[in-house]
Order: C-alpha cells, then structure tokens, then sequence
C-alpha cells in the first residue's frame, strides 16, 4: 500500500461536466453599500426550502454523484479509509462526583463513542450511554456530559443531523434510567449544576420552517429544576438592549458564585457575577467589554483566579478577592511571558494546577501550585496536543498526547513522582508511523512575517519537485492548529502525498497579536501567508503548481475560496468545505453576525464594505478564461453554523463562469451539519469522495 507516487502516474481520465444545473436566479437582486452597488442574482438559493432551491440541490447531486461515480479508484480508497478508521479510540478518563471513571470509546467504526464507567483503574467498564442507540443512521451526536455535585444525575447534551441546536436529557446515574426531564431550543451551551438542577442557555423556540437559517437573537440563560417542566424553568439573565449577545454559564466549584460570559461581539467576553449564598445579591459587572477573553477559573480561598487577555496578549493568570474582583484589584499569578501563549489552567487536587503554554503552535504542560510556583515540567514524546482531565475534589490527573503522526493515547500523571504511565495507546491498522517524519519548517510572508508550518511526509520522499502537496489552513478568530492526528490523512501520505498544515495569522499560536493580525482590515495577511506557504513549497523543491492541492473550511473555506480567486495559477485542485463564500452578507444569518469582530461587516463603513467586497469569494470569481484549478465544494443541508447558501451561490457562480475546463462541482450532504458529531459512515463517505476528486484530478492512480 505504502506506494510512492510518481511523476510517470496515469493522466486524468475524467471530464468534467458538459453541463452544470441551472441555478434559480433573480437578476434584479442588487444591494447598495454606501453608494457602491453590489448584484446578488443567485439569491433565490438563500431560500434552502423553495421548490426551485431544492430542484437545483437534487440536480447537482446528480451531477457530482455521475462525475464521482466514474472514479476508478473510489471504492479502494473507501476500503482504505474503512480500514484506517476501525480502531479503537478512547477518550481521557475522568473522575466524576460518584467517585468513578468515565470515559468514552469507539470499537471501530461505530458511528458515535459510547460512554463507560469504571469503578477503579482494573474494573470492567460498565456503558452509561449509548449513543448509536439514539438514531438509526448514527446522525444524532452527545455533544456533552455533566454531573450534579452530589452524584446523582448525568445530564448530557445531543445534536441532531449535525445542528448546532441542543437538547439537554438527564440520567439517574444509579439506575442509569432516562429522567423526564427535556430541554429544547438549547444553543451553545451544557448543563451547569447547583443544586435539585441546572443552568443552561437557550434561544426562543425558531420560526417553523426556518430553524436552521434565520439570526439567532436574544440568547437566555435559564434555571432547570429536576421532575418539571421546561415552560417553568426561571429566567436568570437576559440583555434585552443586547440581542446579538451570547450568554453563558459557570460556576465555582464550591457552587456559590455564578458567573455569565457575555460575548458575541468582541474579541473576547464581558464577565459578570453573583453571589448565590447571599440572599438579594444583585449581579456585579467584573469587566463590560468583550475587548479580552476573562475566564473565570475558581474561587479559592475567598479569591477568585482569572484567565485572562487583558492587558496580556499571550494571557495571564491573575486573582482578586471575591468582594473586589473588578479588574484594577487584579494581582498577577502567573504572569504573561514573552515566549510562549499561555492557553490552558485547571485544578488539580485541592493545591495546584495544570498549566499550558503554546510554544510555536505546540502544547508544552507543567504542574504548578496555586500560588503560580512552578513544581516541573510535563515531559512529552515530541512535540504535540496534550489534553488534561483533572479536578479539585481527587489527585487523579490523565491526558492525552497526539501528534500527526501519533492517534490519541491516554497516560496518567502522578503529580507526586512526576511520571507519566501509559494508560491506553491506540493501534491503527496498516500504518506505521516509523516511516514517517514530522519537521516544522518557517517560511517569510510576502510582508516580511516568519509563519511556521508543519510538514508531514514518507522518510524515502525525494525533493525532486514532483510531490503531491496537501496544504492546509485555517487563519481565524483566534484558533490555532497544533499537531494532531487523523486516519482520514492516512491515504494521503500512504500512498506519497506530503500534509503541509500552515500557521497563519488570525490563529492564536503567538498571542492575541497573531490573531489580530489577521483580522478585518488586516484580513490579506492570512491569504498572503497562505499563498507564501504555497510559494515557499515550490521554491525549496517539494513540488510544483500542478501537483497542489488546497484545504480548508468553514473559515478556512474563506480561505480557500479567496486565494483560488488570487492566485489560479498557484493550485490544481481545492476543496473549500462548508466556506463563508459572501462576505456581504454572511452576517445576516443564523450566528454569522458572531463573526464580525474578526471579519467586520457591510454595513460597518464605506472603507469596510469595499474592503469585504474586494477578496469576497462569491463576488471575485473571474469570467474571462482564466483557468482554475478543479474545485470540489462541500456543504450540508444542517448547517446552521455557516448556511449552506454560502455554498450554494459560490457554486452557481462559479459553474455559469468562464474560468477553464476543470471540473467545478458542490458536494451536498443530507442530514449533517458543520461538521461536529458526523458519524464515522459519513466521515468515511466524505473523505472517499474528497480523496477520488482530488487524486482525479492530479493525474494520479492512489495505490
């Protein structure tokens, strides 16, 4: 299987469409922006439940499923990623209230993980929740988990066909029987105990018929007490002034003090508090911007500790008394360091913390007392994602350690010794990591910026400029991409392919600097960096333009879609997935107005609208005959995080353009979402599809 591919591989057999659907059009749809007029005649497909926008979206399924379908190759690379994916994965242990340890597993390629529990380390893990149970075709998803402080109730949250919408269920975790208790209507939010109940954060019930498109206004947090109904649950916070806000709840371990976040429309959140245990408290506003992320890790010894941004680009850990926790009484724990981004803390045991710094986009943990001394580093195979589960209440301390070239394996920590005990280390079959090699590589952006960029590739590759390149991106709203592991990349670099995963700027890896960067009117850095990326790959002899691919989605489909229009010359196959492709008018639904403080908006200023207008993917295709690479849209019907009409008039766009004879297809999936709690099967099904495109359109025979 492990074939290099080579230059002398088997031309592209497959045309592409003769024709492409007509998509229902309004030629009379123009929007005005400060003067400048802008045409939108696809926007009958903003409607995804009109007749003609259904007709269209059956056409072109049509249309993909006869181009796929003539791969030869397909159904061995299905095979390959059936196989790559049956092994067991299990999730880090987590000590519960109850005493015991939970966890999640999946034996192979069951669609959901399963839930378990053990009484102790040796014990017969016992299922808690199945979720496979809960649907027929594996498309309703847990999405999370939570105990009551006294051990007595397991609530847990779903997601049905991949929305972002959440019901909340509760088990007795004795009998582990179904409670009548039903939440609907809930949205980013879990289940926070205090308490015979929780709290939880909702929207009012959706439009009928418009529940996976319209904005989402007026985000409440709510007060659940066990055995009654959600019509009587209590109102606890609402912002009436304030309907693009998002709210949500947390709590100190010891249950007294309740904060709300408030974000939606910054960089970061606004943070309030109350005191429970003091009857007629009223809420105390701690810090009213979203100008810097303020999280509140607990309150210990009548202080509470703060995670924060402020002041702190690469983030802080500070503390304030509970009576003065307003900012200006702030005192540094740990302070921010120049070095390194300061991204996780959490308790362990009732005296210290596990705390994370990012290095170069790579996790580097140590342990450390509450009063901010560091005891020791946290030693690390390589360099990698760690993932720590711990609490206040046990010394039981476990992570997990992935890389691109190590699945997740669990360890546990004794923070007495320091050492680290293997506790499960995954096997996936047909893969041995020895023969690859991971380097981190820094290349310089067109303005002079130093981007890091992790390479992946077979140790007997030879830099002849003939290697098929997989580059991936992101770029955004302050998240980074550390290494991590996927079977799905497995068929890539099996069969010769080198993984380029780039660090952009609008990411976190360096600070709130980095992100910034990256962000509305600065928004090109991330495009040239993903461009000098590509550049920098051609030029030290990896490869060349036509054996380019390009990745990325939701925000890295932005990505995607914009660069393609930039620089056709440079790729010959990209697939954005599930892309934010209008930059006019993304804002207006569903939470898309969430993403203006890193996008800015139409109707922010003359200057912004020309500035969206001007790399916006839909409104920048070229129709003079310029060729462009192959491109493979993906979306779903579910999607209720970035719409599928994004995609849907990029596509229509695209195909009615002048720009070459490759192929230009969309890929519509049923009964899925953005992309979280996709079953395995449809996983599988995805990728299937997205390897054939694009090993099609390289020429190339995967083996």
């Amino acid at each position: 299987m492990a074939v290099i591919l080579s230059a002398g591989s088997a031309a592209a057999r497959i045309d592409a469409p003769a024709s492409y659907p007509k998509a229902p059009k309004d030629t009379s749809v123009v929007d005005e922006y400060f003067g400048m007029k802008v045409a939108d005649s696809y926007r009958p497909l903003e409607n995804d439940t009109a007749a003609a926008t259904l007709e269209w979206v059956n056409a072109e399924r049509a249309v993909t499923d006869k181009y796929l379908s003539q791969i030869p190759f397909r159904g061995l690379i299905r095979e390959q990623l059936t196989m790559y994916n049956d092994y067991v994965k299990q999730s880090v242990p987590g000590r519960w209230h109850d005493g015991k340890y939970y966890f999640t597993r999946n034996d192979g390629l069951s669609n959901q993980s399963v839930l378990y529990r053990m009484d102790n380390h040796g014990a017969k893990p016992q299922v808690v929740l199945d979720p496979n149970k809960l649907s027929d075709d594996g498309t309703v998803a847990l999405t999370g988990l939570s105990m009551s402080p006294d051990g007595k109730w397991i609530a847990y949250t779903v997601s049905r066909s991949g929305s972002d919408w959440t019901e909340i269920y509760v088990l007795d975790a004795a009998t582990l029987q179904q409670a009548p208790d039903h939440i609907e209507w809930a949205k980013f939010t879990g289940a926070e105990w205090r308490g015979n109940g929780f709290f939880y954060s909702a929207y009012d019930r959706p439009e009928a018929g418009k529940e996976f498109s319209n904005a989402n206004e007026y985000h409440k947090i709510y007060y659940h007490r066990m055995g009654t109904p959600q019509s009587s649950d209590e109102l606890i916070f609402e912002d009436k002034d304030n309907p693009l806000h998002f709210h949500s709840a947390s709590l100190s371990s010891d249950q007294r003090y309740i904060f709300v976040s408030v974000g939606g429309q910054g960089f970061g959140n606004g943070l309030l508090m109350k005191d429970l245990g003091r009857r007629g408290s009223r809420w105390q506003i701690i810090e009213p911007s979203q100008d810097a992320t303020i999280i509140p890790v607990d309150v210990i010894n009548n202080r509470i500790y703060f995670f924060t941004s402020k002041d702190a680009p690469n983030y802080r850990l500070t503390a304030a008394p509970v009576t003065a926790p307003t900012p200006d009484h702030w005192v540094d724990i740990l302070p921010q360091v120049a070095d390194a981004v300061l991204t996780g803390v959490q308790r362990a045991g009732s005296d210290k913390m596990i705390v994370t710094y990012e290095k170069d986009a790579s996790d580097h943990p140590a342990l450390y007392g509450i009063d901010g001394k560091k005891i020791r580093d946290i030693e690390l195979p390589t360099y990698g994602t760690t993932s720590f589960s711990s609490s206040k209440d046990y010394d039981d301390v476990f992570y997990s350690f992935t890389s691109f070239l190590y699945p997740a394996a669990s360890y546990s920590y004794d923070m007495a010794t320091g050492k680290s005990k293997l506790f499960f280390q995954p096997e996936v079959k047909g893969f041995n990591p020895d023969d690859f090699v991971t380097e981190q590589v820094f290349y310089t952006s067109s303005d002079g910026t130093r981007v890091p960029m992790f390479l992946t590739y077979r140790k007997d590759l030879r830099k002849d400029g003939q290697n098929p390149v997989f580059l991936y991106g992101y770029g955004g709203f302050n998240i980074s991409l550390p290494p991590s592991f996927s079977t799905n990349r497995l068929v890539w670099l099996n069969n010769g392919g080198i993984y380029a995963q780039a660090n952009l700027r609008g990411g976190a890896e360096y600070g709130e600097e980095w992100h910034e960067m990256g962000t509305k009117r600065k928004k090109l850095n991330v495009f040239d960096d993903f461009i000098s990326a590509a550049e920098y790959m051609i030029k030290e002899g990896w490869t060349n333009p036509d054996k380019l691919v390009i990745n990325g989605g939701s925000n890295g489909g932005l990505l995607v879609g914009a660069v393609t229009n930039i620089r056709p010359d440079l790729f010959k196959v990209a697939v954005p997935q599930v892309g934010v492709m209008d930059m006019m008018r993304y804002h207006l639904f569903t939470i898309g107005w969430n993403w203006a403080p890193d996008y800015g908006t139409s109707a922010d200023s003359p200057e912004m609208a020309k500035y969206l207008l001007a790399y916006s993917p839909l409104h920048n295709i070229r129709n003079d005959g310029t060729r462009y690479p192959a491109i493979m849209v993906t979306t779903a019907d579910h999607d209720d995080r970035v719409v599928p009409a994004h995609s849907f008039k990029y596509a229509a766009t695209l195909q009615a353009a002048n720009t070459g004879d490759a192929p230009k297809i969309i890929r519509i999936d049923s009964k899925a979402g953005h992309g979280a709690g996709k079953p395995v099967s449809k996983v599988i099904d995805e990728w299937a599809d997205i390897y054939s495109f694009i090993f099609e359109n390289l020429g190339i025979d995967p083996k």
